[in-house]
């Protein structure tokens, strides 16, 4: 699991690599008006509140950072992106089945569950996935390419729906 959240988070580096900060902080696009950095630094801080969380036994949700750089500048996201990944690396040997509080806001104040710390990293994972085809859609409306094909999409998409299977024939 750890693998596949860390080969997730490099595509967004990847991503931030290659845009500019002001591409990066367009709030232009209707109907949410976030940008590419509003949604990043917002799936980092899922993360965060993970790392944070298992130091003191409860994951809040509702308890993120919201740093404002991180959301405009890419150089600051891409070092919040290495910040998680050495997070995440330092819990690789973590047993991912142990049980921990989660907290947070659903619309009616907040409840507590209990999740395995692995349900948690699974949750913000695929919280990211769903982020990222955000992210896709914000950038074909700022008309920037996406260089990676696979970014945004779940891995349990059929391929002959996607890009991925763009050179696939579906008839033969």
């Amino acid at each position: 699991m750890i693998d596949a959240i860390e080969l997730n988070l490099k595509r967004g580096i990847n991503l931030l690599e290659t845009i500019s900060d002001d591409q990066y902080s367009d709030c232009s696009v209707p109907p949410y008006y976030s940008s590419i950095g509003n949604n990043m630094r917002h799936i980092l801080d899922i993360f965060s509140c993970i790392f944070k969380g298992i130091e003191v036994g409860v994951i809040d949700f509702s308890n993120r950072e919201r740093n404002e750089l991180a959301q405009q500048k890419t150089a600051s996201g891409i070092e919040y992106f290495n910040n998680i990944l050495k997070e995440l690396e330092a819990i690789k040997n973590t047993d991912l089945d142990v049980l921990i509080k989660v907290s947070d806001d659903l619309g009616n104040g907040k409840v507590i569950t209990n999740y395995t710390l692995g349900a948690a990293l699974a949750q913000a994972h695929s919280h990211a996935i769903h982020h990222y085809s955000s992210i896709g859609f914000i950038m074909s409306h700022l008309g920037i390419e996406l260089i990676d094909p696979a970014f945004g999409y779940n891995p349990t998409t059929p391929k002959l729906k996607t890009k991925l299977s763009a050179n696939v024939n579906p008839t033969s």
